[in-house]
């Protein structure tokens, strides 16, 4: 193992800036048509009232459909745009650079479908300009030294089955030996040395030279999949030179001796290391392939996309209609969303077709079996209906989980949901959910385990009550026994760190945090932003990532926003959460008996105690437990 052991002796971050311009607003009508939305009536007869403008590009539509309380930006991508490039720390700033500029437009539309198109408008000039622009390049962050001074840590790679080695990480750990190359060293050749891992963040390790026993002076971080580190016993079987660092060579005078004694009996990486890490990033999806996948423009239909580019198994799909390939959507190759073409006539989901009449010469339909499985289920007995009411992650708002409803039944066990009260006229806003989904939940959900449940857009009976609002509203709750109650023994835990995809700009990753666990339902937030722009995503979500997925993959990371943006976001940010709380402040929990007394149908439950944040990574059940 030693024979390659050679004993010869030496002698800024930039941020770019925003130049804001003031453009020529298009003059609006002397009166507006009325708009009808939920039942509720907009009339504006002097053209302005009632109306916004988005304060980032320049947008203009009803002024409830707009993002936040202040009403001041069209959507969550130009309200976190606008943040980040006046503050000079935005993620999409340091990725982008300036705002796009465009002519402001009036909307005439429903309110989310305007706020829908205005997201989508945006996005399409994003990636347009990206196109034109070399990305910035981010400088200045580490993980090591964003992990070391801080003393976190980062969730280890097992709790990512998607990533690569997420299943065959094996006993990699602290105190595990490798070979990698000697920086501590003046030969002209590129020499090694035997390192232990001194500690793991994903895929990153912090690596100690043998022979500097506590001597932490020379410690580095390294992938430990990257081309450099090997197994012990690789430089003997390559012929390459195992020379000691510069600072401890005068230590010992046989050098030999000291790595047999040292490393008998320790563990190193297995043969096959580098093969599997080579065989676990060999993705199934190819550019061209077509795909049927969620239209962002209408959440309620699909649309055909083709595979443009393949990156970690995350996939840049282009809308076939796109002419000039800036219509571009975002999504791991394992996404909920993507589907083989012909899924949507199978279970009878909308899909807008496509005014190109044939394929494109080399695009082909990428196979059914490339895509994620989801469970089988039986339909044939009690099953979900039109107009039960649950509670459901608000895909246009990831951070609130929301009152809602099921407005269709598709087939293999597929859900029409719409959000109550923010649902357009048209149900171009329906979201399609599986009946297996993580991001559904029976009524009750929020209220057992303390998650605050946003009500109806609207619904001015304060505090919110669940049983009042199926009386008022002549509906039932879903029946708690046809969710998922399945919780994977995962491994996150409060406080880790990761890597994670910003589902409301699906092209960024971004350096988080795990802040709450509630069983499988994790909640997300971004490092450097308000808990505003936080997400609930599932323990086994496909856009989460360990620590050093994108050096390893050469995706692009987005650090966390500077402490200067945080320091100037704070107090808005707490005024923020204050009215939040007292306008959505959830009522006090009710005992069993005061529950069992008010339930509909005659149908009797029994309460079990949601688990805490740090017991709740088991397979108890959380939900209201109906009986027999």
């Amino acid at each position: 193992m030693f024979d390659g052991y050679d004993s010869c002796s030496e002698d800024t971050s930039s941020s770019s800036s925003s130049d804001e311009s003031e453009e020529e607003v298009a003059p609006l009508p002397s009166s507006l048509p009325i708009i009808k939305n939920n039942g509720q009536v907009y009339t504006y007869p002097d053209g302005k009232s009632g109306m916004a403008t988005c304060e980032m590009c320049g947008m203009v539509g009803v002024r409830d459909a707009f993002y936040s309380k202040t009403k001041r930006f069209c959507s969550v991508s130009c309200s976190r745009s606008y943040s980040s490039n006046s503050k000079k720390a935005s993620i999409l700033a340091r990725l982008q650079g300036k705002p796009p500029t465009k002519k402001a437009k009036v909307l005439q539309k429903q309110p989310l479908v305007a706020k829908l198109a205005a997201y989508a408008q945006y996005q399409a000039t994003l990636q347009n300009q990206a196109k034109t622009k070399a990305a910035v390049p981010v400088e200045g962050f580490s993980w090591g030294n964003y992990i070391n001074s801080n003393s976190f840590t980062a969730a280890p790679v097992t709790c990512f089955k998607h990533a690569p080695m997420g299943t065959c990480w094996g006993d990699i750990s602290e105190g595990v030996r490798v070979e990698v190359p000697n920086t501590d060293c003046s030969l002209p050749t590129k020499v090694f040395w035997i390192a232990g891992i001194v500690k793991l963040a994903g895929y990153n390790a912090l690596l100690r030279y043998e022979g500097f026993e506590n001597d932490s002076s020379l410690d580095f971080w390294c992938n430990v999949c990257g081309s450099d580190i090997h197994p012990v016993g690789w430089c003997a079987t390559s012929g390459k030179p195992l020379v000691p660092p510069r600072t401890i060579q005068h230590k010992y005078t046989n050098w030999k001796a000291f790595l047999v004694k040292r490393l008998t009996g320790a563990k190193t990486l297995p043969p096959d290391f580098t093969q599997k890490v080579s065989e676990s990033m060999q993705y199934p999806f190819k550019t061209s392939m077509r795909v049927e996948v969620v239209d962002k423009t209408h959440l309620c239909r699909t649309r055909v996309a083709v595979v443009e580019s393949v990156i970690g198994g995350r996939l840049r799909l282009v809308y076939e209609e796109s002419e000039d390939k800036t219509d571009d959507f975002w999504c791991h190759m394992y996404s909920p969303l993507i589907h083989h073409i012909g899924w949507s006539r199978s279970i009878g989901h909308r899909f807008k077709r496509s005014d190109i009449t044939k394929k494109q010469d080399g695009h082909f339909d990428a196979p059914p079996h490339l895509f994620m499985k989801v469970k089988e289920v039986d339909a044939a007995g009690e099953w979900f209906k039109e107009g039960m009411k649950l509670e459901a992650i608000d895909p246009l708002n990831l951070s609130a989980i929301c009152v809602a409803t099921i407005r269709k039944v598709l087939a293999d066990g597929y859900l029409m949901i719409g959000i109550d009260g923010s649902e357009a006229a048209d149900g171009s806003d329906w979201f399609c959910y599986h009946a297996t989904s993580p991001s559904i939940f029976p009524v009750g959900f929020c209220e057992i385990n303390m998650i605050e449940l946003t009500p109806p857009r609207g619904y001015a009976k304060l505090p919110f009550k669940w049983f009042d609002y199926l009386r008022e509203s002549d509906s039932i709750a879903a029946p708690v026994r046809l969710f998922n109650k399945e919780v994977p023994n995962h491994g996150f835990h409060v406080g880790m760190k990761l890597e994670a995809v910003d589902l409301m700009e699906p092209r960024l990753v971004c350096v988080a945090t795990v802040t709450r666990i509630i069983h499988r339902l994790l909640r997300i937030h971004f490092d450097g932003w308000e808990d505003e722009y936080d997400q609930w995503v599932d323990c086994e979500s496909p856009d989460l990532y360990p620590v050093g997925w994108c050096q390893l993959t050469g995706y692009q990371l987005q650090p966390p926003a500077p402490q200067s943006s945080r320091d100037s976001q704070s107090s808005s940010s707490k005024q923020k959460k204050k009215a939040k709380s007292q306008q959505y402040k959830g009522h006090k929990k009710m005992t069993s008996l005061q529950l069992k007394e008010e339930l509909l149908d005659g149908e009797e439950y029994s309460f079990l105690q949601g688990a805490s944040d740090q017991e709740s990574n088991g397979s108890a059940s959380y939900y209201i437990k109906q009986e027999p």
